[in-house]
């Protein structure tokens, strides 16, 4: 009698574990930006959307498909037209799209595989037309290129590409050393050529003041000196008219002792003077005049020949 009870509880355990495996099995939830597939005895049945669903028990099975964004990276060697190796990483961001999840799941075992391959031919028949300085500048035509041929084949899986970046494109290190080079040493050029022109231009500016001045020194000059012999002209005047009988010779000498004098005054006054006149003895102003007389007396006999002489001063300079 204690055997039947015992057996009794036994099955009823059974059967509550197996009423709990087969709801367990039957209800599933299907996250959001996620696909359900449904087999019913290994064969596919339906797409479930997200939410909560229910299985034929022991019939049906179900495997979730990611519809999120998705990227693979890819790094890609080639050589250019000009012969030069360069590696090119690209970004590939692609999605399943909702009304293609059969395609996408039955069609293809590793989507991303598959997008590495199509890659690698679109960069191999596109870069390789191209010199290094040209695949520089038309990097969003690469990404162009690339992402319409994927486009094409990727739609009959059920995938879409959203983007396909060229994030880079990187030459070999003594590519890019030697490309720095050339940049700096026309940098380099370019920079000489200016400093060339602003000294070419500061030095005609300077010939140009240096040129400008001198003729104003000269213009300055000449006004001085005219005016020196238009004064001294009407001192020789006002002078003769004075004094009777003197003539423009005795004149001018009286001028020349009076500026002699002057200058000795000149030299004793000033305290740091290095200028001594030689002679400059008391007995020696008559030897001066005479010399100067000689002189004026030369000067006119010359005046005709084209010859001017000056009176000669012995002059001599000393660190006294």
């Amino acid at each position: 009698m204690e055997a039947a009870p015992m057996f009794i509880l036994i099955v009823v355990v059974v059967l509550g574990i197996f009423v709990l495996i087969t709801v367990v099995k039957t209800m599933y939830t299907v996250r959001t930006y996620t696909a359900g597939v449904v087999e019913r005895f290994g064969k596919f049945n339906r797409v479930a959307q997200p939410g909560l669903h229910v299985l034929v028990p022991w019939c049906e099975t179900v495997r979730f498909m990611d519809l999120q964004i998705r990227q693979a990276d890819v790094n890609v060697e080639t050589k250019s037209k000009d012969n030069v190796f360069v590696t090119i990483p690209v970004s590939v961001q692609y999605q399943v799209l909702p009304e293609k999840v059969f395609e996408a799941y039955y069609k293809l075992s590793s989507p991303q595989k598959q997008i590495e391959s199509y890659v690698f031919n679109s960069i191999l028949g596109h870069v390789p037309t191209l010199t290094l300085d040209e695949a520089f500048e038309q990097q969003a035509q690469i990404s162009a290129a690339v992402k319409k041929e994927l486009d094409v084949v990727m739609s009959e899986f059920g995938y879409n590409i959203l983007k396909a970046l060229v994030t880079d494109i990187v030459p070999d290190a003594k590519v890019k050393a030697a490309m720095n080079d050339i940049n700096a040493a026309q940098r380099e050029q370019t920079a000489a050529q200016a400093r060339g022109e602003a000294e070419k231009i500061l030095k005609v500016k300077q010939a140009e003041a240096e040129a400008q001045s001198k003729a104003l020194q000269g213009e300055g000059v000449a006004k001085q000196r005219q005016a020196i012999i238009q004064g001294l002209q009407a001192s020789v005047e006002q002078f003769k008219s004075a004094v009777e009988g003197s003539t423009a010779r005795d004149v001018m000498a009286m001028v020349l002792l009076t500026q002699y004098f002057d200058t000795l005054r000149d030299i004793g006054t000033t305290g740091k003077s290095t200028t001594i006149l030689l002679p400059n003895q008391p007995g020696t102003v008559n030897d001066l005049m005479t010399q100067i007389m000689a002189g004026f007396s030369a000067s006119n006999a010359n005046f005709g020949s084209g010859v001017v002489s000056a009176p000669r001063t012995p002059v001599t300079n000393t660190g006294s």
